[in-house]
């Protein structure tokens, strides 16, 4: 789904990974991945110069893999922020981004892609113990 040119690319997003998981997991795992991708693309406004690019959603029996794109070269420094100084309660607003993508998801990474990079987050939809690195 493109949201290089969307106003409000989260609104999309959210409506979107609704769309796609209506019927597919219950309401609170919805609600868990909408969040996720919500997260993920303001973090891609808010920390690149064009934004979010693209969002890709597969779901499998088990699985949903939610993938945020844009064209930031950047993707060794995402990363959630240091919580060993101070609790994450004590943070500035932002910064808690990625700890909610790391706590709802089952696992998250990024990956350097031919036009930037893609934030992932795997989110379990039911019956999955473990995802393994070698799952993605």
């Amino acid at each position: 789904m493109d949201l290089s040119s969307r106003d409000e690319p989260q609104i999309v997003a959210r409506e979107h990974i609704r769309a796609v998981l209506q019927g597919q997991a219950s309401a609170s795992l919805i609600d868990d991945a909408v969040l996720v991708a919500d997260e993920l693309v303001t973090n891609a406004l808010q920390h690149t110069e064009d934004g979010p690019t693209c969002m890709e959603v597969d779901v499998y029996p088990d699985i949903a893999v939610i993938e945020v794109h844009d064209a930031g070269s950047d993707a060794a420094v995402v990363r959630p922020r240091n919580c060993a100084a101070a609790p994450c309660s004590q943070l500035p607003e932002g910064g808690r981004g990625l700890h909610i993508v790391k706590a709802l998801s089952a696992k998250w990474f990024v990956r350097s892609t031919e036009y930037g990079k893609a934030v992932v987050a795997v989110i379990k939809l039911g019956g999955v113990d473990a995802i393994s690195p070698a799952d993605s």
